[in-house]
């Protein structure tokens, strides 16, 4: 998968540095990956979640949410993409600010 954009995650780390491990991980596993559904996602993610037209991941013990918007590709060959909309503490996430994301 194509991760849109890294700099989300560092700034997120930067503010969160005990995210950091946790973030590194759902990078290196995410831009290995060759989802072409949900199902693939959720094999490599249990805990993910559709909301809408976006996935939530639990980062770190479920401490933190990463919001993104999957495009699965069309063949295994081909690299789908990741674009990362938000990184939230969980009291972030349960304001629900992030609900108001024009992509949901």
């Amino acid at each position: 998968m194509h991760i849109i954009s890294i700099k989300a995650l560092k700034q997120f780390w930067e503010k969160h540095p005990n995210a950091e491990p946790s973030l590194r991980y759902w990078y290196k596993v995410t831009i290995n990956s060759r989802w072409q559904h949900f199902d693939d996602l959720r094999t490599t993610f249990p805990s993910a979640d559709p909301v809408g037209k976006l996935t939530v991941f639990n980062i770190g013990g479920n401490n933190y949410r990463l919001i993104a918007k999957v495009v699965f590709s069309k063949a295994k060959n081909h690299t789908g993409r990741v674009y990362i909309r938000a990184v939230l503490t969980h009291q972030e996430y349960d304001k629900s600010k992030w609900k108001q994301d024009p992509w949901l």
